[in-house]
């Protein structure tokens, strides 16, 4: 992959050095990792209301509950 280089002030620049350090990695290597995790965040966010607009329908829950037993019930200590 090629190199590019992205103009951010110097405060800003020396946050994610000392973040990356603090990680035990270098600048790049911190950015790639959290636009990985920014990707994944946004993904999650769209999955969710996926999720929540499904499960809002009515007879979702009840068809869950019959089809699979519904959910797991704890143990009481």
């Amino acid at each position: 992959m090629a190199d590019t280089t992205v103009k951010i002030d110097t405060e800003t620049r020396d946050r994610f050095a000392a973040i990356a350090a603090a990680r035990g990695q270098s600048v790049r290597g911190y950015l790639a990792a959290l636009a990985i995790e920014e990707e994944n965040q946004l993904a999650l966010g769209h999955a969710t209301g996926f999720f929540r607009s499904a499960v809002s329908r009515t007879g979702i829950a009840e068809a869950f509950d019959r089809d699979f037993g519904g959910l797991p019930q704890g143990r009481v200590a």
